[in-house]
């Protein structure tokens, strides 16, 4: 009765399953981990927003790579700004999905080392985006500013790519360490989405406040996968009870056909 699971195509198909369980396994934990992250990383924002803002050289320091436990950390720095050395970051996006730049600035500590201050969006003056845009100063003089701590941007982890050959004072990415080549300065590593001071006018716009509330589908999508797998040696025995349940009926048919008389 079961012989025609020797067949090539029923071969195929159990194989076909057999392969298919251990990688919908697989891919639900992939979502769990992916879950995990999540859960992870909105508690590392939480706690860093709601944290007091400590300076910003003693949580990072020249060369060095901002601590997860450290990301979105408030921090507070003393100097000033240098916006002859400023540049903007292309394509960047506003709160309202808008496409412009983000403004750089080198603020000089009273140490003379480098942070690197993220000052929020601006549009883009044209289609071309090739010239230098119209940013808004910052403050004159002395000063502390107060942000969130960044990790420098990568293309391994952004996905963006640094582009050569950009228009002058124009970059892809933030990252301290380029910028630390380009100035010839000591710069330290990261740099700071700034809160404070707020501009005086509506430009640029600061960067709201990362989102840590939302853990995103990932736990459904991995339950999702593992019923799934759950449902592959379900369907395949449904589909060898139906397989079964035809043969027999057929052979029922084959038989009856032979047991009537034939026709004089």
């Amino acid at each position: 009765m079961y012989r025609f699971l020797l067949s090539r195509q029923w071969v195929i198909l159990t194989l076909v399953a057999l392969a298919l369980i251990p990688t919908m396994i697989e891919l639900g934990f992939w979502q769990l981990h992916r879950h995990e992250h999540k859960v992870a990383l909105n508690q590392v924002i939480a706690d860093s927003l709601a944290a007091k803002p400590v300076p910003a050289e003693s949580v990072t320091a020249p060369g060095a790579q901002v601590e997860r436990a450290d990301l979105y950390r408030r921090v507070t720095a003393r100097g000033h700004f240098d916006t002859a050395h400023e540049v903007v970051v292309r394509r960047r996006t506003s709160a309202d999905d808008k496409v412009g730049y983000h403004v750089l600035t080198p603020f000089v500590l009273t140490d003379g080392k480098v942070l690197m201050v993220n000052r929020g969006w601006i549009p883009a003056d044209g289609p071309s985006q090739t010239a230098f845009p119209k940013v808004p100063a910052p403050p004159r003089g002395e000063t502390t500013v107060t942000g969130r701590l960044m990790r420098d941007e990568t293309t391994a982890d952004s996905g963006i790519k640094n582009v050569r050959g950009l228009p002058d004072r124009q970059v892809m990415l933030i990252n301290s360490a380029q910028q630390a080549d380009r100035l010839g300065r000591t710069v330290l590593g990261g740099y700071v989405e700034l809160t404070a001071p707020e501009p005086a006018g509506d430009r640029p716009q600061l960067i709201p406040a990362p989102d840590h509330g939302d853990i995103g589908p990932h736990l459904a999508y991995a339950v999702q996968w593992w019923l799934f797998s759950a449902g592959v040696p379900v369907g395949w025995f449904v589909l060898v009870r139906r397989e079964v349940r035809e043969r027999a009926e057929a052979e029922e048919k084959e038989r009856t056909a032979e047991a009537e008389p034939a026709p004089v």
